[in-house]
């Protein structure tokens, strides 16, 4: 059901459980993602399958659904012959099918529209790495128009999400500045420095004393750097903490498949919610089982009080 309570107010009672990856789920679907567009492509042509995915997860336990808004961009539709007013609509459209989704349950879930980064737009692996060569004013400018359109279909926060430098994390806040929506800020991480090799202290502070920002963290990163994040996450800027990583397998792009083995582990989130996350998930090949297993883990919603889960932080 669409909530009565803020995002923030759901965080200052305990933790919420966020979805895991929605490409995953929609290939187990049987969808067809091989387009530059990835996930985003349904919006328009298998809009069903979108709010399929999402009910899967509101079933396995997530109160928070991440919209297929990631690689949905004016640039990137334009590239397929969508005009902006389209192009605006099926943005809309993505956090109209998460708040369908969401009915299949009584309880209240959330509704973050996904804003990824300006390397996701490229479809070349560069959010990545960051650096694109692109001012902070430049970055703003493009993403302010798509955050507009998200804020105006009223999600109930925006995930600006596999941010992977500081340079972009600012534009990001000035573009969402006045959209009239809470945001999460989430990095995407590597041996505790943002992808483009920053300094994870002062990537965080940047958003210390947003009153906009509701909280603050990672995605998109191997389980292991996930605990280290979320204490520091916590300690810099006194908010709650989002975190949500991927499996832990690594995308082989030249054999065009996954390898490694799975590290997302669901007794892990235990230490996480002791540490200051309030926000826990799985991102890229997390799926609803996993949740599942995660929201069983946390026993959600979580209490707040760190004994309750002491025997559960190894």
């Amino acid at each position: 059901m669409k909530p009565v309570r803020t995002l923030a107010e759901a965080l200052g009672a305990g933790v919420l459980v966020l979805d895991g990856g929605l490409s995953n789920q929609l290939e187990a679907q049987g969808c067809d993602l091989s387009d530059a567009l990835w996930s985003a492509r349904l919006l328009a042509d298998g809009p069903e399958q979108i709010e399929a995915a999402h009910a899967a997860y509101v079933r396995a336990g997530a109160r928070v659904l991440i919209t297929s808004s990631y690689q949905a961009t004016f640039e990137g539709f334009a590239r397929r012959g969508v005009d902006r007013e389209e192009a605006a609509r099926l943005l809309a459209r993505s956090v109209e099918l998460a708040r369908t989704a969401a009915a299949v349950v009584r309880e209240e879930v959330w509704v973050a529209g996904s804003v990824g980064p300006y390397g996701a737009m490229l479809a070349d692996g560069s959010e990545y790495r960051g650096r694109y060569g692109l001012s902070v004013r430049e970055l703003e400018a493009f993403h302010r128009p798509r955050i507009e359109v998200l804020a105006a279909a009223e999600p109930d926060v925006l995930a600006l999400e596999t941010v992977p430098d500081v340079e972009e994390a600012e534009a990001l806040l000035r573009a969402a500045d006045r959209c009239g929506v809470p945001v999460w800020l989430s990095y995407t991480v590597e041996g505790g420095r943002t992808r483009a090799g920053q300094d994870l202290a002062e990537a965080f502070a940047v958003a210390a004393g947003n009153d906009r920002v509701v909280a603050v963290g990672v995605n998109c990163c191997d389980p292991a750097d996930a605990g280290p994040a979320v204490e520091l996450a916590a300690a810099v800027t006194g908010k709650p903490a989002v975190v949500y990583p991927n499996s832990g397998e690594r995308w082989d792009a030249r054999a065009r498949g996954w390898r490694g083995d799975i590290a997302f582990d669901p007794s892990l989130a235990g230490g996480w919610a002791a540490s200051g996350a309030r926000l826990i998930g799985g991102c890229c090949r997390v799926g609803p089982e996993r949740i599942t297993a995660l929201a069983a883990t946390l026993d959600a919603p979580w209490s707040g009080d760190p004994a309750r889960h002491a025997d559960r932080q190894d």
